[in-house]
């Protein structure tokens, strides 16, 4: 899991990677998920951050666990103050737990609208609007063909929205579609942020170039470069094949134009968002 060659592209300081998981047998698997992956531990995790020239991250629960973040609070603390989480929480999640998640460095409640997810869509403006109050924002990852029936109640919600994996369209769209116009508004709002990830949840054409995704990745870049964010996804959960972290960096190199915009998504922008 932690063997692999190095990166093309060069990281800058403090460079982040914003979506990764833990996985350790010794916490429960949840009635709701659909798959429970093989280990993947903080000292493996430290090898891939060494390899890429990564020096901060973002810890997100996993669907694994559903509701319980015990695995992923364990790694966040063994990871300190380099390290931020996004979690879950739903309307039984008192105020003194949100304050005491926040000053553990959780910036973020995850929802996942794919199967095996946690929190359904009847909690999402409850749930964002009391996280607001933390200074928190939504992590959001759904199929991006969806984005277009629910812009208006997106574009409802209180603070930030982070939006997984490119959009996750499945399949990919054209630029031109409805439901990639809808992110591009939710992008013109100000308050969106995109994941650069992933590209294997939703391309056809597969990689090592992503063509179908690359599409859309560079659009997004163009769109609002200052909130586009990266991340390896690591360790790839539930994939058939095994991707290597340093393919999945440098395809920056290939969906953004220059150096100082590529710094920019891998630093300055996580930096603002997770309050680094």
């Amino acid at each position: 899991m932690t063997e692999g060659k190095r990166p093309e592209l060069k990281t800058p300081a403090t460079a982040c990677d914003t979506h990764m998981h833990f996985y350790d047998a010794r916490f429960p698997t949840a009635p709701t998920a659909v798959f429970t992956p093989p280990d993947a531990l903080v000292q493996d995790y430290r090898a891939i951050q060494a390899r890429l020239g990564l020096e901060r991250v973002v810890v997100v629960q996993p669907t694994t666990y559903g509701l319980d973040n015990a695995c992923q609070l364990e790694a966040l603390a063994a990871l300190g103050d380099t390290a931020r989480a996004v979690l879950v929480a739903d309307a039984t999640t008192p105020d003194v737990e949100l304050q005491r998640l926040t000053g553990l460095g959780v910036r973020g409640i995850r929802f996942h609208m794919l199967p095996g997810g946690a929190l359904p869509w009847e909690l999402l403006e409850e749930m964002a609007a009391r996280v607001h109050n933390f200074g928190w924002h939504v992590q959001l990852q759904l199929n991006g063909r969806e984005l277009a029936d629910r812009l208006t109640q997106l574009q409802r919600l209180p603070g930030d929205l982070v939006i997984d994996h490119v959009g996750r369209f499945m399949d990919p769209v054209p630029l031109d579609d409805p439901s990639f116009g809808a992110l591009l508004t939710l992008l013109e709002g100000g308050r969106c942020w995109v994941k650069l990830s992933a590209p294997y949840e939703s391309s056809v054409v597969g990689g090592p170039g992503f063509a179908d995704v690359a599409a859309e990745a560079r659009a997004l870049v163009k769109a609002a470069p200052e909130r586009m964010l990266w991340a390896s996804n690591w360790p790839h959960p539930n994939q058939r094949i095994a991707y290597d972290e340093a393919d999945l960096l440098d395809l920056l190199l290939d969906w953004v134009d220059d150096a100082a915009t590529r710094d920019r998504i891998l630093a300055d922008n996580p930096a603002a968002l997770y309050g680094f």
